[in-house]
């Protein structure tokens, strides 16, 4: 008698798709039962997300919509709670992002040899970041929260780089940053308006706040807490050295130079952020570094202009103070920026959040100190493991110091090289190409890394507000892609 015969079983395409059916209709049900508003973003995500898999540049266009001009005023007209959580729903399509630019890649391996070093280095620190969170493992939740919070806008850097993006579909993405930099008056104008006098009348409520930190556009604004205004303020002047720079290549007319700029610079005005008198001489200075001796007495105008702005713009701020005095205000922004005193409600503020992360090194852990604790760990928002030892000290009040925390003295390094790396392949593009635009745009994104490494030290931004996030990822994945296409034209004219 022969053995009974075992039954074979296939996998076929249906098979797969039915047993993935099984965790995506729990899922679903799931979201359905409970109308949790983070389910249902994420469900919306990944519904979006698998759709627009054959079509990456209606995910990059879908994410710059909603990371640029919706997820930062929503706090202003819904519970800043729900806002928080819907824009979890932008950050999971980021990530899908992400994941189509690495299957491009591991499809078509003749990108690698067009890719440039910093774009390696920008994958180098993802794994570094993950790896070093493993060695310091806490909790699921502190290693999702503090991934999300640094690389959700990450998919803009490889996207740009590795998928097959023509020169018309970055023509529309360009025009459509400057429209993002125009919209921007209106919304001041009527943050302003609307919102300012209203945290005038409950800021005796909130000891901390500043009403005219609202005034925000749309970068990011609470109805009774902060607002990301010097991150509105960094963009504005980061296109500011775009329209400069195509001004300078002779690719942009003086008409068009004449009408843009006082609309991109007006809300440099309406706001109270300081640091614009040193990010504006700044950006100056790297942009028209060339000219200082080549061209003296056309830069010693343009120089004086600039500090005309600037000493304009420092009298506009101190007039947003009348209950202190010019002396009082001078000296209380150094106290807090360089002194003992601590910013806003911290014990901390971003001179000595630095010095304290080097004095509460133990030379018995060295390991902490070059590898850090891990993604997460010094996020007080969220209680981190090693926030937790320090409540209301603000470790994490800028990004150095949190990168110094979490990622160590090499994750500081390697991010800073990200920096160093792309500022040489903008150098390059700047020598090499005969296209005035390229030569503009990478004398341009030279002036904005500039400004993200004084940001470092200025905010945390960077590494968590969505909105910022995506300037600083597409600038960085603009230059691969204007890297690639110089590669791949072999120097000719293509953009």
């Amino acid at each position: 008698m022969s053995p009974p015969s075992v039954p074979t079983i296939r996998i076929t395409p249906s098979l797969i798709i039915a047993l993935l059916s099984i965790p995506f209709a729990l899922f679903f049900g799931l979201v359905a039962v409970t109308a949790n508003p983070l389910l249902v973003g994420f469900a919306v995500a990944l519904i979006l997300g698998v759709a627009f898999l054959a079509k990456p540049d209606w995910i990059i266009w879908l994410t710059l919509i909603l990371g640029l001009l919706v997820t930062g005023i929503l706090p202003l007209f819904i519970h800043e709670g729900l806002a928080a959580r819907s824009a979890w729903s932008v950050s999971i399509l980021g990530f899908f992002l992400m994941a189509v630019a690495f299957l491009k890649l591991l499809s078509t391996p003749g990108n690698q040899k067009e890719t440039p070093s910093f774009i390696w280095i920008a994958l180098l620190f993802i794994i570094y970041a993950i790896l070093c969170s493993l060695m310091n493992w806490h909790s699921l939740g502190e290693f999702l929260g503090g991934a999300k919070r640094y690389f959700q806008m990450w998919g803009f850097i490889f996207a740009l780089c590795w998928l097959t993006l023509d020169v018309q579909k970055m023509q529309r993405w360009r025009i459509f940053f400057l429209c993002v930099a125009l919209v921007q008056l209106p919304l001041a104008i009527y943050q302003l308006i609307t919102w300012v006098p209203f945290r005038e009348s409950i800021k005796n409520a909130y000891p901390h706040m500043v009403p005219i930190d609202v005034v925000a556009g749309a970068f990011g604004s609470s109805i009774t807490g902060g607002g990301a205004s010097a991150e509105m303020a960094t963009f504005l002047i980061i296109i500011l050295s775009f329209i400069l720079a195509r001004r300078m290549e002779k690719s942009l007319s003086t008409k068009y130079l004449a009408l843009l700029t006082p609309i991109v610079m007006a809300p440099l005005f309406l706001g109270e952020t300081k640091a614009v008198l040193f990010m504006l001489p700044l950006m100056f200075m790297v942009l028209y570094r060339h000219k200082i001796f080549s061209h003296i007495r056309y830069w010693l105008f343009s120089f004086a202009a600039m500090m005309l702005i600037t000493v304009i713009a420092s009298y506009a701020y101190m007039s947003f103070m009348p209950e202190k005095s010019k002396e009082e205000l001078i000296s209380d922004t150094i106290a807090y920026n360089f002194q003992e005193k601590g910013y806003g409600g911290y014990y901390l503020n971003r001179t000595t959040a630095i010095t304290f992360w080097a004095q509460n090194q133990r030379a018995s852990d060295p390991v902490s100190i070059v590898f850090g604790n891990g993604l997460g760990a010094s996020h007080t928002a969220t209680r981190g493991h090693i926030a937790v030892h320090y409540p209301g000290y603000g470790i994490d009040l800028t990004a150095a110091p949190t990168l110094l925390w979490d990622l160590g003295l090499v994750g500081f390094i390697l991010f800073f090289a990200i920096l160093i790396s792309a500022w040489r392949c903008a150098n390059r593009l700047i020598r090499e190409s005969v296209s005035p635009v390229v030569r503009a745009d990478a004398k341009a994104i030279q002036a904005a890394l500039a400004l993200f490494a004084f940001y470092l030290f200025y905010r945390i931004g960077i590494l968590e507000l969505l909105s910022f996030q995506v300037v600083f990822t597409v600038l960085l994945g603009y230059l691969a892609w204007l890297h690639r296409q110089h590669m791949l034209s072999g120097n000719k004219q293509t953009a």
